[in-house]
């Protein structure tokens, strides 16, 4: 029976030099710069991702280059140490959501999330510190970052002694934008692994790192998939003498712009503040089937009896609807005035600048009834265009949604004024519904107040699909004498939870959830979140005290931390051996002990404290029966090929002694379960 112990590849998150080395172009973009005849390699960039820690600071050749690149390149690839420990208590409908919230600093949990939802994910959004001045940038520590960030979170300090202090990025530091790329930079990077081929990553920005960002993103990415940014205008945020900036950024790079292409993968967004219209056509299709007819006559008679003032009659390109979704209004007037069609038609005389159509174009349209005409001979004839809800157009790279909305909705949601600006849910939820569809991720590992998980409960609502969202959060202290902070730190104190950003974030999940089920009662959607807390991992690493080796080693008989519970050891088993965090578990008591099965039964773990010589025999012969019934179960075809690939896994200090877990793991390996391990 092989132990699995601090330094073993399945008590490790994913090793990326490893596959670098691999597939190196298709992989890393950034190994390619220009170089005197053109494209070139980047042998210092290869050096460092391949694990070649003799790379110096030297010039990089082109591109974006600050103090510091190499080590941030080179924290990316360091597997984490840490875990991932669930927090039932905290979240809602543990036993079936699909959903994730993690408190902890997301260098870590993206490291941690490699081996399980790498290639998984179909968009990333994220609103990152945006370098204000104002905003939280932490150092990441190469040695040991967990150590690193639960003393800056107000944890401990060196001496173990609680502390709360916390570091700003000064606009006055000499390292203001070099602080920020150092923190982006090995995030960014580790997020772009998590994507699908066919996946986005999506991120707001202001002017400030907008160029810089775009440098890193062409560097990770690379320069061919950026697809573009939004411009969200959402009104004046300042009160600058010269330039008011009312807008901000959100860029978008493709993990594949070529694949998109292959796929002829497109976008298609409805045109806004017709929101009525359009569920009152879908209500009427539902109802009057193909009878269109019937279907057109009562959406007119809707659309007339509705007042003045609404948004569908206010819309100047939606005079008249009917049940395929059309909108009259667009004139057959031709765009070129030398078309030269200045014939009569029914009477009316042509535009100044002709038909749009010839004789035989109009005859076709009249008899499709696709020809209005106005009362008055002097005015315009104009066509029907339909607009079935399938049949839409590009997004807009510029729109206005009021940034002030999204404060009244937050505050509205929470019950009382929490921050200023925050993130604009329905822009969010504009996003999701462009890029994602049935049972696709979205992370969003900056996630603050939780607005993209609202916007993913929304526009499941909205279409009827099922999404998922992993939510990251950093438990950043909240300051009371702050005036940014002192409203949402009033909150957490009379809710009674810690004063953390975190906390704000769990709590907006389920507020968000509680809406949604109170307003739509018949909504049997996923509402739920997991919450898990990042960690030192459960498994104690060797760390030897040199004044007493022999006090050591007794200390290390034992694995597992102490304190640690069967259900954090499980889940770090889940993280490490690449399975999701929301994969179904199962549980027996066999012989006295408990067992689970995971995923259908590739992980079975008995964490028993003790398992006694007499005990072996059953124990085996009931998880060889179990398994037997998993496999029966999951209707694979090549049982025993799954068989193989089973993992068990015991605690190694519970076997009475050698002999019982020699036997125990002699009798799974006949019976086909051949990696059996002991933690």
């Amino acid at each position: 029976m092989e132990k699995i112990t601090a330094t073993s590849s399945e008590a490790q998150s994913a090793d990326l030099v490893s596959a670098n080395i691999e597939q190196l172009k298709a992989l890393f973009p950034e190994l390619i710069t220009e170089g005197a005849n053109g494209a070139a390699v980047n042998v210092d960039v290869l050096k460092a991702l391949v694990g070649d820690h003799s790379v110096t600071d030297a010039d990089e050749k082109y591109g974006l280059n600050w103090h510091g690149k190499r080590r941030a390149r080179q924290l990316a690839l360091t597997p984490s140490m840490g875990t991932l420990r669930p927090c039932p208590e905290e979240s809602v409908d543990w036993d079936t959501t699909q959903n994730l919230m993690i408190e902890g600093d997301n260098l870590e949990v993206l490291k941690l999330l490699q081996k399980s939802y790498a290639g998984k994910v179909k968009l990333i959004y994220i609103d990152p510190p945006y370098n204000t001045g104002k905003d939280f940038v932490y150092p990441d520590n190469f040695q040991d970052n967990i150590k690193n960030y639960q003393q800056l979170m107000g944890w401990r300090d060196d001496e173990g002694q609680r502390t709360s202090s916390l570091a700003r990025n000064s606009e006055a530091s000499g390292r203001f934008h070099t602080d920020w790329l150092n923190m982006m930079y090995p995030r960014l990077k580790l997020a772009r692994d998590l994507l699908k081929d066919d996946g986005f990553i999506m991120v707001s920005i202001d002017d400030i790192e907008l160029h810089n960002l775009r440098f890193i993103l062409d560097s990770i990415f690379g320069e061919e998939n950026f697809e573009g940014s939004f411009i969200w205008e959402g009104g004046r945020k300042n009160d600058s003498r010269r330039v008011s900036t009312g807008h901000d950024y959100i860029v978008v790079y493709a993990k594949s712009s070529s694949l998109l292409k292959e796929l002829d993968i497109r976008w298609r967004d409805r045109k806004s503040g017709l929101e009525e219209v359009y569920a009152k056509v879908e209500e009427l299709k539902n109802a009057f089937k193909d009878d269109y007819i019937s279907a057109s006559k009562a959406l007119q008679r809707w659309f007339k009896s509705l007042p003045e003032g609404s948004p569908a009659k206010e819309h100047s390109h939606y005079k008249m609807i009917d049940a395929k979704g059309a909108w009259y209004g667009d004139n057959i007037s031709s765009p070129n005035p030398r078309a030269n069609l200045t014939f009569e038609w029914k009477g009316y005389q042509p535009p100044a600048n002709g038909w749009r159509y010839d004789r035989d174009a109009m005859k076709r349209l009249d008899e499709e009834g696709l020809l209005l005409y106005p009362e008055s001979k002097e005015r315009r004839i104009q066509y029907k265009r339909y607009l079935h809800l399938t049949e839409t157009w590009s997004p807009s790279s510029v729109f206005y949604k009021d940034r002030r909305a999204a404060s009244k909705d937050l505050s509205a949601l929470m019950g009382a004024k929490i921050f200023d600006f925050p993130k604009a849910v329905d822009v969010i939820a504009r996003l999701v519904r462009l890029a994602t569809s049935q049972g696709e991720l979205i992370i969003d590992f900056f996630a603050g107040s939780g607005a993209t998980g609202e916007a993913v409960l929304d526009q499941n609502l909205s279409d009827g699909e099922d999404r998922r969202f992993i939510l990251v959060q950093l438990p950043e202290p909240l300051d009371i004498e702050s005036k940014d902070q002192s409203d949402a730190a009033k909150y957490c104190d009379e809710i009674g939870k810690p004063c953390t950003i975190a906390e704000l974030t769990k709590e907006r999940l389920r507020r968000a959830a509680a809406k949604v089920k109170t307003d739509n009662p018949l909504f049997s959607g996923d509402t739920g979140f997991r919450v898990f807390k990042l960690d030192h991992s459960n498994i104690r690493a060797w760390n030897p005290s040199p004044a007493d080796l022999e006090v050591s080693l007794f200390d290390h008989q034992d694995h597992l931390l102490e304190g640690r519970s069967e259900a954090d050891v499980l889940y770090e088993l889940l993280l490490k051996l690449g399975l999701d965090l929301c994969v179904p578990i199962e549980q027996r008591t066999i012989a006295d002990c408990e067992v689970h099965a995971v995923g259908g039964g590739v992980l079975i773990t008995c964490l028993a404290e003790q398992i006694a010589r007499e005990q072996v025999e059953t124990l085996a012969q009931g998880i060889i029966d179990w398994h037997k019934e998993l496999l029966s179960a999951s209707g694979y075809a090549s049982q025993d090929k799954i068989a193989r690939e089973t993992t068990c896994v015991f605690r190694d200090s519970a076997f009475e002694d050698d002999v019982a877990k020699t036997n125990l793991a002699a009798i799974l390996e006949q019976y086909g379960i051949q990696n059996v391990r002991s933690l």
